[in-house]
């Protein structure tokens, strides 16, 4: 399963020496990480997700054949993932206010 999205993976990314994949298995799951250059997440995710979609939807096609489940995750840098969350709690706190001024 590592070599299938490595294949895949380093040859949609600018920086294919820079993809960096861990495999953490479990009895019925297997667990595939997913590390990229800052600049390639775009290429991996693509336009609404389309792109990370599809390579999900091939691992959970190979990995059904095989009898296990696959769940494919992207990791992002520290700063990424603050930048990610307070984009995250920002979109939260703007819909709980959008909710009250309409009560």
């Amino acid at each position: 399963m590592k070599e299938f999205v490595e294949y895949i993976v380093k040859n949609l990314v600018d920086n294919p020496d820079k993809v960096q994949i861990n495999e953490i298995g479990g009895t019925q799951t297997l667990i595939i990480e997913l590390k990229v250059e800052k600049s390639d997440i775009g290429k991996i995710i693509g336009k609404k997700g389309k792109t990370i979609n599809a390579i999900r939807t091939l691992l959970m096609s190979v990995a059904s054949r095989n009898g296990i489940r696959v769940n494919l995750e992207i990791l992002e840098e520290d700063d990424e993932n603050k930048a990610v969350e307070s984009e995250e709690s920002k979109e939260s706190e703007e819909s709980k206010e959008s909710e009250e001024s309409e009560d």
